[in-house]
């Protein structure tokens, strides 16, 4: 934000050295980048008269002047009347116009930030010229160079040019992130307002800012029809507009020139250089349109469609998307809303009769227009600081008078103010004088609190130990006490604030048991000797597809930081799995990887009806060079999921066999797509489903080129940690020795493991109680050979022990023979 103190001058007086005036900017309002001495530039320039033209006698294109300077510059050849002689190019040189004298010994303004051009007295064809008259652009002042910057105001010969239009200034150029929050400071009236108040002096807006007078249309003038649509009333809640009428287009004065070149913005013409000079001293920005080229006279606020193209000023195409806030005629597009204004509409010259427009856009779509088509603009930038929408008329009729002041014309149309939504007027904020003082960790009286909140026309009224502050309606930043609590201590002097620690109670926080959760769940994996990864929660379309999910249902993001992380992830699996083959190329024959984090799934949203994050845990493992022995790597995955319950205190854990992803809750629906159904299955506890465990489909496993024993398992976070066990119990050995042996059943190939294994613990849990006795059952092979296409073979082995005495072989094959029967009865298997 380039800051011109001259400007400021005009609203406040500021008697600090600029030095110290830099620094307390520097400590209570914003970072300096820079500071730039612009009479430096101007040094030396004087007014002058030209008193006489004579053509060259050996150029045609070449005049030879004599210029009244007052006699103010010293040791310079004059003739006997005191006159300089200067030798011009510039068509339009007359006598008696003032002009800008660049004398012997001064720079060209505008070589200054290159190599500077140092003006001598020289010889042109025979002719001696002490120094230059000056074009607008050797002045800095556009890029003119057609003729001479004729000055239009009755100056006194021999006054400083720098002087006269008060380029004896200084640019202080602060920071814009520490003005993120504080759109009233995108303007040189808010920056007058608080540099006044960190110097110690009250500040009163003008008149025209408070007590704006409304521009009215006379019935008895000719009129002009407008008409405004607005089908956007959230997106932009105030649009105001008015026309003029008769205006005369052409360059604009000097000082207003100087006033917007100095802050980097190209002088356009009349019209244009009063909304732009208006922008930088509210922080409001307008625009301008040619009446007679709007079709059907008419404004139209809408959404643009996806497809439509529009000539930006410049003579930039873009193409819109369908999301963007447009300005449009009867005839099509005219503008983008709160960025940038069409050529179609363009003022020029040739223009008699304009609209003005001063708006509110939605902030969040003006910066996502701004990022979408690279447009950074003056007015993008401040609409997207939310400004007031309550200064609106204030500012349209501060233009309005410019405009009638300097391009002539009249107001031809009522003011049309489209305000569908009126926001309240001035808020309060209520807090208390401990409240405050607690927080800055001063002793401040309410008359000191309300004389700093006062110098920036924040009104107070104090009762007893309560504070009220009255809101003005251009500070959308404060909203809550602590917002005031900032204020008073930023005003007050961050540097007056004691450097000492604020009472606090020294109680322990209470422990995040989330966290807690977490960490436990990370202990345990490592001791089955797993590697915790770390992946980023966005991922590449190819890589959602190749898992199998719909890319439709992530969350796209747009202007991602890289092409591979343009959505949301459905599922933690892929990430894992994606880093299988990487670690094996590597060398690693044997892995278990595991992640917690989070996915967002559309449509699962929060009770705020904001995308849900889903905490899930994914756990992978692999094996390089898997044998005969090694089994299924389903098992592998079966033994963690198992271990992780029997650890945590959660079960019964049961599984059930995946058959349809189609028929799962939603939110497990995306993440069972990565899987084969045939050899996976949902992880049930208590009834509820808490993950998924198998091994990855074919068409995954082809595209990450994973190992064949690959197995995974995605968790629920939250529901295991709801069903995790306060108080795990423990079961003190037994003094009595365990029997063990091997059971093998024979079964039809279609009977599945999970049935077999549910009716074990049923019948052993039914037998055991009976006697007293208690039982570990655990998997060791699943055969089925290769002569018989419909039997297999499925070995458990089961240890049987007493608590008060050891168990003979008698009970022991008691119960295998009932459990026999009971398998060939519920199950049909037999005991081999």
């Amino acid at each position: 934000m380039k800051v011109s103190l001259n400007w400021v001058k005009q609203f406040t007086d500021i008697d600090l050295p600029v030095k110290e005036l830099v620094d307390r900017i520097g400590r209570q309002l914003g970072a300096v980048e820079e500071v730039i001495d612009v009479g430096k530039r101007y040094h030396g320039i004087v007014v002058v008269r030209v008193v006489d033209c004579q053509k060259h006698a050996s150029a045609n294109k070449l005049t030879i002047c004599l210029v009244d300077d007052g006699g103010v510059v010293k040791k310079i050849p004059r003739d006997s009347q005191g006159y300089v002689q200067i030798v011009c190019g510039a068509q339009n040189v007359k006598v008696g116009m003032l002009a800008a004298w660049i004398p012997p010994g001064s720079i060209v303004p505008s070589t200054q930030d290159k190599e500077p051009l140092t003006i001598e007295s020289r010889e042109i064809r025979q002719a001696i010229s002490h120094g230059m008259l000056a074009s607008p652009a050797e002045l800095g002042f556009g890029n003119d160079h057609s003729g001479l910057l004729a000055i239009d105001e009755d100056i006194e010969v021999g006054s400083s040019f720098a002087s006269t239009y008060r380029l004896d200034d200084y640019i202080i150029d602060i920071e814009n992130k520490m003005f993120t929050h504080r759109p009233d400071l995108f303007g040189m009236l808010g920056v007058a307002r608080e540099m006044a108040a960190i110097s110690g002096g009250q500040f009163n807006s003008p008149g025209w800012y408070l007590n704006p007078t409304v521009p009215t249309h006379k019935p008895g003038e000719g009129s002009l029809v407008l008409q405004v649509k607005n089908e956007l009333p959230n997106q932009a809640p105030r649009f105001c507009v008015v026309a003029i009428a008769d205006v005369t287009v052409g360059p604009s004065p000097i000082w207003l020139q100087s006033y917007l070149m100095r802050i980097g913005v190209k002088p356009i013409n009349s019209v244009v250089d009063v909304a732009n000079f208006v922008m930088h001293e509210t922080g409001q920005p307008l625009h301008v349109y040619d009446y007679d080229k709007l079709a059907g006279n008419t404004l139209i606020v809408r959404r643009s469609t996806a497809g439509e193209t529009l000539k930006l000023l410049g003579d930039k195409v873009i193409k819109l998307d369908g999301h963007s806030i447009v300005i449009a005629d009867r005839s099509g597009v005219i503008g983008l809303g709160g960025i940038m204004g069409g050529a179609k509409t363009e003022v020029d010259e040739q223009s008699r009769n304009i609209v003005l427009e001063c708006a509110n856009f939605d902030m969040n779509s003006i910066r996502r227009s701004a990022m979408n088509y690279g447009l950074f603009t003056d007015a993008a930038t401040r609409f997207t600081k939310n400004p007031s929408p309550l200064q609106i008329i204030n500012v349209i009729a501060k233009a309005t008078e410019d405009i009638l002041r300097i391009a002539g014309g009249r107001v031809a149309s009522p003011l049309i103010d489209n305000y569908p939504t009126k926001q309240a007027g001035a808020s309060s904020i209520k807090t208390t004088l401990e409240f405050i003082n607690s927080r800055l960790g001063l002793d401040l009286t309410s008359k000191q609190m309300a004389q700093l909140l006062g110098r920036v026309e924040i009104n107070c009224r104090v009762s007893g130990g309560s504070l009220v502050a009255s809101v003005p309606f251009w500070r959308t930043d404060l909203a809550i006490a602590e917002d005031l609590s900032e204020e008073i201590g930023r005003l007050n002097g961050y540097d007056q604030i004691p450097a000492r620690l604020p009472t606090r109670d020294l109680s322990p926080a209470r422990p995040d048991t989330s966290w807690q959760f977490a960490q436990r769940i990370r202990e345990l994996f490592s001791q089955c000797g797993a590697s915790e990864l770390l992946t980023y929660s966005f991922v590449d379309a190819k890589l959602i597809d190749s898992a199998g999910q719909d890319s439709k249902r992530a969350y796209h993001i747009r202007n991602s930081i890289s092409p591979a992380l343009q959505y949301y992830r459905l599922s933690i699996l892929p990430s894992l799995l994606e880093k299988v083959h990487p670690n094996v190329k590597l060398g690693a024959d044997e892995m278990i990887l595991y992640e917690l984090g989070s996915v967002h799934i559309k449509g699962i949203d929060d009770k705020d009806g904001l995308p849900q994050q889903l905490d899930r845990i994914g756990i992978v493992t692999a094996e390089r060079s898997a044998n005969k022995d090694s089994g299924a790597a389903y098992f592998r995955a079966k033994f963690l999921c198992d271990f992780l319950a029997s650890q945590l205190g959660v079960g019964p854990v049961t599984y059930r066999p995946l058959s349809d992803s189609k028929k799962i809750m939603p939110a497990w629906r995306d993440s069972a797509g990565s899987f084969e159904l045939s050899r996976s299955a949902e992880v049930l506890v208590g009834g509820k489903i808490a993950g998924l465990i198998g091994e990855p489909s074919t068409g995954l496993r082809q595209a990450l080129k994973l190992p064949a024993f690959t197995a995974q398992l995605e968790l629920d976070l939250s529901v295991w940690h709801e069903l995790t066990a306060d108080h795990l119990s423990y079961q003190p050995l037994g003094k009595y020795p365990a029997l063990g042996f091997d059971l093998c059943l024979r079964s039809p190939t279609t009977a599945t493991y999970a049935s077999q294994e549910d009716f074990l613990h049923s019948h052993l849990s039914t037998e055991t109680s009976k006697h007293g006795y208690s039982y570990r059952l655990r998997p060791i092979s699943i055969y089925q050979s290769s002569q018989s296409s419909r039997h297999k073979q499925t070995t458990w082995h089961i240890d049987l022990w007493h608590e008060q005495r050891t168990l003979t072989s008698l009970e022991v094959n008691e119960l295998v023979s009932q459990l026999a029967k009971a398998a060939q009865k519920k199950i049909g298997a037999s005991v081999v």
